[in-house]
């Protein structure tokens, strides 16, 4: 807390307008008292504390000064950590109960005021004092239930459970690796991940000097790459017959609903002011889809109910030590739908659809069951009483699984699973999850009318059937790394592949006919660029190489004159390939997956260099 004591004739100060929506109501808006120590009060966050130790400060600065009169002022000015408005009210409203032994005035809270003060000169009529009590973090509700007791095993596909100490990792180094992570609770990383070259090298991401690092800049070929990823998920979520929804990045911090939720999670929020108004920057969309169905009428023959939305962007204020390329961000893509459904029967079975949803989606970034581990998160008594329906979803995966378990529910789910790709620093990065939420249709009065037209609350699956859109590019291009150190090529999936084609003339002579082929797979959807550029073919060869492009097509006298192409596919031997040969087997294996433009200049030479 910090107070400015301003030892006065007089002060006369009038309520001009209200400052934010919650401020405090008045009967009279202007008002003057003669002889009296005026505190001006900025009230810190965690000040509740302190008000003890406040108010004595306030009582010996009003016994030095001789004053029987003190006027309480709100003062948001002397400090940047200020409290919200409520423990602020609180704090003020208490400070004025405990000081009764004086005439006791207070300035109303939450309006902007103008005042004239006559400050009596002498050497203690200004003074300034900043109150602390003993220095502790306050902590959401999110951070004491980590710190509970949590037990931890493996289920194996057979539905048993084991002790983590008694499980033969040796066949599961990765799983290992991953429930080390878990268990450690340790998020930092000391050293640079392989992505991270990977993604400066083949242009797709850097780190934005103008912001931090937890904030990316995306080059043409990275901007392709997320919107392909995103066009994907959006057509499998809509396809699987959710409803497209758009809502805002920014909330009111003082919206009931809103902070209360806010306390279930970690806090780690990006916090906005306007004027004296306080907002947050959204972490999901979570926030406003739960505003929208609080608003909407649901009869169980609507259910179960799905809305989505790509909530571009999302923020979450990660610790330094955290942040390490695309597996940790400050500002990231989420694609994210919430299920509402009737009963625990009807969640147990959207969960499980989501969960083989997210596996079928992974496998198209090419993230395979084996290239990632699987969590699953209960309380005892949800799995007490679901046990069955547990080692259903590990029977699903066929391989061991971490369990996480705690005695009671201190989230809002009692269910979540998780699949985490372990990198090469052993750090682990949830991709696809799905939570079934047992209190957020309460705390927001989502209801729907049952059979006998009574109303009831749904539960909620909160679902991202990929995770973020950045950590999917993360993972692809870690087990890209952990490829090339088995001696193999590595690649993104053809369909990711921002060039998928690249031709390359022999010489100027074979120029017009390389851009005429070019031009003939472009009709098809097909992304593909020429190398005009004046250098070897040889080099040009070993450049493409270098981006990985999964097909190389060299157009000279042998292939003018034979009809048939020289391929390179990436991998694979070097082939001759009739045109329509090659069309059709790109085309295959593209088939199902969304299309977008070469997003750079089709002719190499016209191409800027970004790193």
């Amino acid at each position: 807390m910090r107070v400015l004591f301003i030892h006065a004739d007089f002060i006369e100060f009038e309520a001009k307008q209200k400052a934010m929506k919650n401020a405090e109501k008045i009967e009279k808006k202007k008002e003057r008292f003669k002889e009296c120590l005026v505190a001006f009060i900025s009230v810190e966050k965690g000040d509740k504390s302190i008000i003890e130790k406040a108010k004595e400060e306030i009582v010996n600065v009003a016994e030095k000064v001789n004053a029987d009169k003190i006027i309480l002022y709100p003062y948001a000015h002397l400090s940047s950590n200020l409290a919200d408005s409520n423990e602020a009210m609180e704090v003020l409203k208490s400070l004025e109960s405990m000081l009764s032994n004086y005439e006791v005035h207070r300035a109303p809270f939450g309006w902007y005021k103008s005042f004239v003060i006559s400050c009596k000169g002498h050497p203690l009529s200004e003074l300034s004092k900043e109150i602390k009590g003993v220095e502790k973090e306050e902590e959401s509700e999110a951070l004491k239930a980590e710190k509970r007791t949590t037990y931890w095993y493996i289920m194996t596909p057979d539905g048993e459970l084991h002790e983590i100490k008694n499980f033969d990792f040796s066949a599961y180094p990765n799983l290992k690796k991953f429930a080390d992570y878990e268990i450690s609770g340790s998020r930092a990383v000391k050293q640079i991940p392989p992505h991270v070259e990977l993604m400066q090298k083949l242009e797709i991401a850097d780190y934005e000097p103008g912001s931090d690092s937890g904030n990316m800049r995306y080059y043409p070929k990275g901007k392709l790459i997320k919107a392909l990823i995103e066009d994907y998920v959006e057509s499998r979520v809509l396809g699987y017959g959710a409803m497209e929804v758009e809502t805002p990045i920014m909330y009111d911090y003082e919206h009931p609903s809103l902070k209360s939720y806010l306390n279930r999670f970690p806090a780690r929020q990006y916090i906005a002011l306007s004027g004296k108004d306080k907002y947050f920057l959204r972490f999901a969309a979570c926030f406003g889809q739960f505003l929208i169905m609080h608003d909407a009428t649901l009869s169980y023959r609507n259910m179960p109910v799905k809305i989505y939305e790509l909530a571009k962007y999302s923020f979450r204020r990660e610790q330094k030590g955290e942040l390490a390329g695309l597996r940790r961000l400050r500002a990231f893509t989420m694609p994210d739908m919430h299920t509402f459904t009737s009963d625990m029967d009807q969640a147990k079975e959207a969960f499980k659809e989501q969960y083989s949803l997210a596996i079928d989606i992974l496998k198209d970034f090419g993230l395979e069951l084996g290239d990632y581990e699987v969590a699953i998160r209960f309380t005892r008594d949800f799995y007490e009483e679901n046990r069955d329906f547990i080692r259903s979803l590990v029977e699903i995966v066929k391989r061991p699984v971490l369990i996480q378990m705690w005695d009671e529910r201190f989230f809002y789910f009692v269910l979540k699973f998780e699949f985490n790709f372990v990198d090469t620093m052993n750090k682990a990065a949830a991709l696809s999850t799905v939570q079934i939420d047992v209190e957020n249709a309460e705390r927001y009065g989502i209801t729907y009318y049952d059979e006998n037209g009574e109303k009831k609350y749904p539960f909620i699956l909160h679902c991202s059937p990929s995770g973020a859109v950045e950590r999917v590019i993360y993972a692809m291009l870690e087990k890209a790394y952990m490829v090339s150190k088995k001696g193999k090529k590595p690649m993104l999936p053809l369909w990711l592949s921002p060039t998928q084609v690249r031709v390359i003339p022999v010489s100027d002579n074979y120029l017009g006919c390389s851009i005429d082929f070019m031009n003939e797979l472009k009709k098809d959807g097909i992304r593909v660029d020429v190398d005009d550029r004046e250098m070897s073919v040889s080099k040009k060869i070993r450049e493409a190489e270098m981006e990985w492009i999964p097909y190389i097509v060299v157009i000279g006298e042998k292939e003018m004159k034979s009809g048939k192409l020289t391929v390179r596919i990436r991998g694979q031997e070097i082939k001759e390939m009739e045109r329509d040969t090659l069309k059709k087997e790109i085309l295959e294996k593209i088939e199902g997956k969304p299309k977008r433009k070469l997003p750079l200049p089709e002719l190499l030479s016209l191409r800027p260099k970004f790193r």
